[in-house]
């Protein structure tokens, strides 16, 4: 009985929205004429803005700087040993805010050569998507490795190209990511070495004098964070990651 009275309450509904619904559009996607063609109308549009704005966060954390930093940062955490301090929302927060002043003057070119002139109706949508892509390409290609590229180039089974321009988002983007995973591992294993050097001498003095009660880690803690603090680590650390997206 539920069954048949939701079937019916769909079906009533599907219905009413076919009639209120203007010629020439179903369920609000309709095409409006403009000056360089069609485009999808304003319900559709909404829709594809909002499905956009979920996917933004993946976007930030996948094509941008805001990678490598992030995973150097929870690397150190763990080097340091303070367990959860600085807390996730503090290191996902200075990631963020480092790599906005990278990524700004991308932003501003994308910005200007394709937004700007599809608000004025200069260009099309198609248009404005591929003048946009290309500082982006440029970017990614910057910190895509070769090794990288040509292996999504070999399983998309897409010709061999000349430049970072002319490979495709779909290839470009799965190979900066590699990229800048393997670059984040190499730094949080560099970083790891002065730390552990200080974890073996605390445990070998430890259990030379017997203290076998005690756990190494909460003597070689305060001197981890007083060498990260003698040498001023955050500010090495972020001026480091910041020169190497420049």
């Amino acid at each position: 009985m539920k069954k048949v009275l939701f079937s019916c309450l769909s079906a009533w509904v599907f219905s009413s929205t076919l009639q209120a619904a203007p010629a020439g559009s179903l369920l609000g996607i309709s095409l409006i004429d403009q000056k360089g063609g069609q485009s999808l109308g304003v319900p559709m549009q909404i829709v594809l803005v909002l499905t956009l704005l979920t996917l933004l966060p993946a976007a930030i954390m996948s094509i941008t700087p805001f990678l490598r930093i992030a995973v150097v940062l929870h690397f150190l955490r763990q080097a340091l040993g303070t367990q959860n301090t600085p807390s996730n929302q503090v290191l996902l927060g200075l990631s963020l805010f480092l790599t906005i002043p990278i990524m700004q003057p991308i932003a501003g070119e994308i910005y200007s050569k394709a937004w700007e002139p599809m608000e004025r109706g200069e260009i099309t949508q198609q248009q404005a998507f591929d003048r946009g892509s290309l500082p982006l390409k440029t970017f990614l290609g910057r910190f895509a490795r070769e090794k990288d590229v040509r292996l999504f180039l070999e399983v998309s089974h897409e010709p061999a190209v000349r430049s970072a321009a002319d490979i495709s988002l779909k290839v470009l983007i799965p190979a900066y990511i590699l990229s800048e995973l393997k670059a984040g591992f190499q730094v949080g294993a560099v970083l790891f070495l002065p730390f552990l050097v200080i974890d073996i001498v605390v445990a070998s003095v430890t259990l030379s004098i017997g203290m076998v009660q005690l756990p190494p880690v909460m003597l070689s803690a305060p001197f981890k964070i007083l060498l990260f603090v003698l040498v001023d680590g955050w500010n090495l650390l972020a001026g480091s990651l910041l020169k190497s997206f420049y």
